[in-house]
């Protein structure tokens, strides 16, 4: 996410270039390290951190009491933090999904979108090795048969998407 740098905290009102300022964009160096699935495990903790367990999801209240526990970003008023939650909040519910989230991390991370193209490659190919992995587990059941002794009983839609895959 950003850690604080050597600059104070900006206040409101200052320039989006004075808050860029203020805090280091860690979500690149994370991403390279974690790669894709790392990175997206660390932002779904992240967003545990600061949702409201009884909603799961993020509101501005638990936004702000999170950003003073466990980030340390003490005096956010309800205001600062309604403004940022309203920043992500696709669905206009109020809240942050996980999802919303995610995408609003991603979105504020000026080196992550930099490099936008390559992660969403990445992260496509490996859901589709994913995908391909978990196909040819169950060919292997279904080749194996019953009692796992030999060709068990193959349908005509098990040839079809055995020829297509």
């Amino acid at each position: 996410m950003a850690a604080p740098s050597a600059s104070p905290r900006s206040g409101a009102g200052n320039s989006e270039a004075a808050a860029a300022e203020a805090f280091e964009d860690l979500l690149p160096v994370m991403g390279e390290r974690l790669g894709t699935a790392g990175l997206l495990t660390e932002l779904r903790a992240g967003f545990r951190l600061l949702a409201d367990p009884a909603r799961g999801a993020i509101t501005a209240e638990s936004l702000r009491r999170g950003a003073a526990a466990a980030l340390g970003v003490a005096g956010m008023t309800l205001a600062e933090a309604d403004a940022m939650v309203r920043e992500g909040d696709a669905d206009g519910d109020g809240a942050l999904s996980e999802a919303e989230f995610c995408v609003l991390m991603v979105r504020l991370s000026p080196g992550i979108m930099a490099d936008a193209e390559a992660w969403l490659e990445e992260a496509i190919a490996d859901e589709l090795a994913a995908r391909e992995e978990g196909q040819e587990e169950e060919e292997g059941t279904h080749l194996a048969g019953a009692d796992g002794g030999g060709l068990g009983t193959e349908t005509p839609a098990d040839r079809d998407s055995r020829r297509s895959a």
